[in-house]
């Protein structure tokens, strides 16, 4: 009877340790995104709207704080953190005071792929075309992640995302499109944004709460990718 009544103690003290493991959620405030792409898409106002978008994305997930960016917009534009990505030496104890954040993440578009063909097919209907178009679009997101109070970049990660067919597919991402992007959220632009967001929450997700074996998958995407394995986009 005792061994049975110790079996059950450790098994809650086990799932206590887990619950806490979650119970302190990462404070984490998202800058406005950057480009150093071509991506016809990108105008302005869509660094803060990318910003938003993961935020939510983030939010949704239940294991952090997000800041809001009204509680960071200001400040890092003092910092002149949307360029560095960095907080000046001194001023980091500070950073994470003013604006509530532990982590600060910054995502620069780096490279954005598209490619529209025709497949000889669809439906034409008082000269108005429909369908008849194969696409595929390819997004790289640099990512990192600050220490607000050091300044020091805890880790990063070139996130990928992609997709393919026509106009009139939804996305993976669960929030939805406005602004300026509004308009690419059925497109393969916006599907491949929305796998991006996606895929970076996943990987903030696992480097920063879950850890342990998503890990390793996270490490073997990267292996992949830097063994040159991305396939180049075209269509037959």
């Amino acid at each position: 009877m005792k061994k049975s009544y110790l079996a059950v103690a450790l098994a809650v003290a086990g799932f206590a340790a887990s619950t806490c493991a979650f119970a302190e959620k990462p404070s984490i405030g998202v800058a406005e995104f950057k480009n150093e792409s071509s991506a016809g898409w990108w105008r302005g106002g869509v660094g803060w709207e990318l910003s938003g978008m993961l935020s939510n994305e983030l939010s949704s997930s239940g294991h952090f704080r997000v800041v809001e960016r009204n509680k960071l917009e200001k400040v890092l534009e003092e910092q002149n953190l949307a360029a560095s990505g960095r907080v000046r030496q001194g001023t980091g104890a500070k950073m994470g005071q003013v604006t509530g954040a532990d982590y600060l993440v910054f995502g620069t578009v780096t490279s954005y792929e598209e490619n529209t063909a025709s497949t000889g097919g669809g439906l034409s209907f008082r000269g108005i075309s429909l369908g008849g178009k194969k696409s595929e679009a390819y997004i790289r997101v640099d990512v990192r992640v600050v220490n607000s109070s050091t300044g020091d970049i805890e880790f990063s990660r070139a996130i990928e995302g992609r997709s393919s067919g026509g106009g009139m597919s939804v996305g993976l991402y669960r929030g939805g499109f406005g602004g300026n992007l509004g308009h690419e959220e059925n497109t393969p632009a916006g599907k491949a944004i929305g796998a991006a967001l996606v895929e970076i929450s996943e990987y903030l997700d696992c480097k920063m709460v879950v850890r342990g074996s998503c890990e390793s998958e996270f490490d073997a995407k990267e292996q992949k990718r830097r063994s040159g394995d991305k396939k180049a986009l075209k269509l037959d």
